[in-house]
């Protein structure tokens, strides 16, 4: 049975792009009984994890933003704590004051901004911008999700797991763009990759941002 996905822009263009990466490993599968020096196949299924990594940042940043626009307009004394403290600079406060923006509008411009220059590659820094739509233990509850959604509870998977398994995907993302993929110390020998690995992380980079979503919209 399959896992029901959010109807949001946001997690439709997740989706898009995570298909871009699927597309890439499929490039590569029907390349590799065509190998020739010239066309290194391994090339496609790097190009994969950096892209399906790409689609989570990306979904992430959309996501906190659309949450925290709907909460900012709600103006209700419910809003998570760190929403609730979120600091404004002066000018910000000046043009709200004049009616030149909104209170949510001035919000989400500012988070935007701060959020731009930051990825959201690391558990702890998700948790941290998570705070601000929601108080629960996101990576416990969407451990817990995982594992009864797609394994009916037949594995041992809990926070640290999840938070270890995103991290290894995104360690390997950033050696593949930031270090050409090659091993520690040396200027030519890369690090082996192959369909099945990259099919894996794309699979729990869908499963993670489904049971991230799943836990902020079962705020009761």
């Amino acid at each position: 049975m399959a896992v029901p996905r959010p109807q949001t822009r946001q997690f439709e263009a997740f989706m898009t792009n995570l298909s871009y990466a699927r597309r890439m490993v499929e490039a590569g599968r029907m390349l590799t009984p065509l190998k020739s020096p010239s066309i290194d196949i391994d090339d496609f299924y790097r190009a994969a994890w950096v892209q399906a990594v790409a689609a989570i940042d990306h979904w992430l940043h959309e996501e906190v933003l659309r949450r925290v626009a709907e909460l900012a307009a709600k103006d209700s004394p419910d809003m998570p704590y760190q929403l609730r403290v979120y600091e404004l600079p002066l000018h910000t406060i000046e043009a709200v004051r004049r009616g030149d923006v909104t209170v949510p509008d001035a919000v989400v411009e500012h988070l935007r901004d701060k959020l731009a220059a930051q990825s959201l590659q690391h558990p702890g820094k998700i948790s941290e911008v998570l705070k601000l739509v929601t108080e629960k233990k996101v990576w416990y509850e969407a451990a817990g999700w995982i594992n009864q959604s797609f394994f009916q509870g037949r594995t041992s998977l809990n926070e640290k797991k999840l938070r270890s398994r995103y991290l290894e995907i995104t360690q390997r993302r950033n050696k593949i763009a930031h270090d050409a993929d090659l091993i520690d110390g040396d200027l030519e020998q890369r690090r082996p990759i192959d369909e099945a690995s990259v099919n894996d992380a794309i699979d729990w980079i869908e499963r993670i941002a489904l049971a991230i979503a799943h836990v902020l919209d079962d705020q009761e």
